[in-house]
C-alpha cells in the first residue's frame, strides 16, 4: 500500500475541500510543431491547427456536423448483416473487437451515411470513421456504402464520400474483398443516372479502398498532408529496394503527379464542393454585380477637357 497516495493525499484534499478533476484533453499537442492548442479553439476550427494547418483526425459524426448546413442532417440507417461469418479469432475474438469498436465510436460500423443540404443543395454524404477498426471495409461497411448509392439514386441526389481506411477487413477474408466490386457497381449506377460522385480522400486512405470506390469519383479532393495509396511507403521501399521521394503518397505529391485533382483545406471543403456540384449539375452560380469603375478626379478632368 502506498501510504502517501492512499492516506496522506486524501486527508489533505478533505481538509482543503474537494478537488475538481481537470479534463485530460484540455490541451492538444500539434504533431508537427509541438505547440499546445486549447481544445475548444481547435474544435471551433474544425480540428485544423491554426499555426501549422495540420489536419487532425475527426469522427464521422463531427465530419457531418461541420459539412451540412447548420449541422443538421438525417442519419440513414445501415442495413443489417451477419457479424463474424467466419468465426474469426486471433488474439481476441472478432465479435469482441466489434463490441469494443462500437463502444468507442457509438457507431454500428465504420460507415456513417447522412442526408442533408450544403448551401441549399440536397446531397447524400458517406463518411468512413478511421476510429472504427481503422475504417476497414467489411460486409457491414460495404453494405452501408451500397445503401448510400441506392438512396442517392432513389432521391436523385449527388453523393459525396469521405474516405479514411486502412483497407479491407482481414477478419472477414474473401467476403471483405467482395465489397470492392459491389461498391464499384454502385458507383457505375450513380454515374449512369448522371448524378455527381465526389470523393474526399482524408488521412489515411489506403489498401483495397483506394483500389476501388475511393478512386472512381468524378472529382478527387484530398485534405492537406493526407496519406493516400495502396501499399504503404515502407512496404514499397522494401519491395523495390529504392529510396522513395520526399512526400511520396502525400496529397500534395499526388496532386503534382495527376492522381488527385485538388488539395483543399477542411475549412474550405463545403464551399469548394458546393461550387463543384453547381458546375456538374449546371446550376447557375449567382455572381456579384460589377461595381462601376470610379476614376480619380484628375483623370475625370482630363477626359472632360475638350480636344484641341
Amino acid at each position: 500500500m502506498n501510504w502517501i497516495t492512499n492516506y496522506v493525499r486524501p486527508k489533505i484534499n478533505s481538509m482543503l475541500g474537494r478537488r475538481t478533476d481537470m479534463p485530460e484533453n484540455l490541451w492538444i499537442k500539434d504533431p508537427e510543431t509541438g505547440e499546445m492548442i486549447f481544445h475548444k479553439d481547435l474544435e471551433s476550427n474544425q480540428f485544423v491547427i491554426p499555426a501549422s494547418g495540420h489536419h487532425m483526425k475527426i469522427s464521422a459524426k463531427e465530419r457531418l456536423k461541420y459539412f451540412f448546413d447548420d449541422g443538421k442532417y438525417e442519419v440513414l440507417e445501415n442495413p443489417k448483416v451477419v457479424q463474424d461469418p467466419l468465426k474469426f479469432r486471433d488474439e481476441k475474438r472478432y465479435t469482441d473487437r466489434l463490441k469494443e469498436a462500437k463502444a468507442k465510436t457509438s457507431l454500428e460500423d465504420a460507415i456513417l451515411n447522412g442526408a442533408g443540404t450544403i448551401d441549399g443543395l440536397p446531397v447524400i454524404v458517406t463518411v468512413q470513421d478511421f476510429a472504427f477498426m481503422g475504417g476497414s471495409l467489411g460486409m457491414a461497411a460495404g453494405e452501408a456504402i451500397v445503401h448510400a448509392f441506392e438512396v442517392a439514386l432513389q432521391r436523385k441526389r449527388p453523393l459525396i464520400l469521405f474516405a479514411a481506411s486502412g483497407g479491407a477487413r482481414m477478419q472477414e477474408g474473401i467476403l471483405s474483398l467482395m465489397q470492392l466490386p459491389r461498391t464499384t457497381v454502385g458507383v457505375d449506377r450513380l454515374k449512369e443516372a448522371g448524378l455527381p460522385y465526389i470523393v474526399v480522400l482524408t488521412n489515411p486512405t489506403t489498401g483495397g479502398v483506394t483500389a476501388s470506390y475511393a478512386m472512381l469519383g468524378d472529382v478527387h479532393i484530398a485534405e492537406p498532408g493526407a496519406l493516400i495509396g495502396f501499399a504503404g511507403p515502407r512496404v514499397i521501399e522494401q519491395t523495390i529496394r529504392e529510396k522513395l521521394p520526399d512526400g511520396f503518397q502525400r496529397a500534395e505529391y499526388l496532386m503534382e503527379h495527376g492522381m488527385v485533382d485538388m488539395v483543399v483545406s477542411r475549412l474550405e471543403m463545403r464551399q469548394t464542393i458546393s461550387r463543384l456540384l453547381k458546375m456538374l449539375l449546371k446550376i447557375p452560380v449567382a455572381e456579384k454585380p460589377l461595381e462601376p469603375e470610379i476614376l480619380p478626379p484628375a483623370v475625370v478632368k482630363a477626359e472632360a477637357r475638350p480636344q484641341a
